[in-house]
């Protein structure tokens, strides 16, 4: 591995791209990072269901057709009440899938009523979704990407960090900006969906977060800002 480069030179990279730090500094929404237990705490399982099962959807897919017909699932989902969406029988599940009001993919629709599951049986280890994510340590926040993704389904990639950057959990993204950039400067040994590299990115992004005082949401557009595609 190579030295980490300090976060102020990726900042002033991306500056330079970006017109100056005025110009960086617009770029970066007022994002609601690093919500507390009791903000976090606010959103149901239901909800949750409904955030997840979005992203999962949205991944590799038109986001705007997605948000479009969002309405017509939580309807036909019964607002996503994780109980309610255990009832669906097998048949009512497939009807669903091949819904024309709906989005035709089955292994997607699936995921909805696997993922009830899950959160079913997280709430019963730790009261509710939320409480589990909330407490979850930012310092290893990777580790809460591989629970999503192991006990879940359709949750790797960046579609489980996705659905937690939309309910409040500050995390990082491992864009292909990011990737590249972790490449050239070799700051990972290993493949990006392995547990060692994992690892190793999160080691990076906390050295970051140590300097800066600034959130993994924030340090992963401003790196991304300063490579590539502006992939963020």
């Amino acid at each position: 591995m190579s030295r980490q480069e300090s976060f102020s030179a990726v900042y002033q990279r991306a500056s330079d791209r970006k017109g100056g730090d005025e110009g960086l500094e617009s770029l970066l929404p007022n994002s609601n990072s690093n919500l507390s237990l009791d903000d976090i705490g606010q959103y149901s399982d239901a909800q949750l269901l409904s955030e997840m099962s979005k992203k999962v959807f949205q991944s590799g897919f038109v986001w705007r057709i997605v948000e479009n017909k969002w309405p017509a699932y939580e309807k036909a989902f019964f607002n996503f009440e994780p109980m309610k969406v255990l009832m669906l029988s097998p048949e009512q599940l497939h009807d669903r899938a091949s819904d024309a009001t709906l989005i035709r993919h089955m292994k997607k629709t699936m995921a909805i009523y696997d993922n009830a599951l899950m959160i079913q049986d997280i709430a019963r280890e730790h009261g509710s979704l939320a409480e589990f994510i909330a407490n979850w340590p930012g310092e290893d926040i990777t580790g809460l990407w591989a629970q999503l993704k192991r006990r879940g389904t359709r949750l790797g990639g960046n579609t489980g960090p996705y659905f937690l950057r939309a309910m409040g959990k500050d995390t990082f993204l491992l864009t292909g900006d990011v990737q590249a950039y972790m490449k050239a400067h070799k700051l990972v040994d290993f493949g990006f969906s392995s547990k060692s590299g994992l690892k190793q990115v999160q080691a990076v992004f906390n050295g970051w977060q140590q300097e800066s005082g600034r959130s993994f949401a924030d340090i992963s557009r401003i790196l991304a800002y300063g490579v590539g595609d502006n992939r963020v």
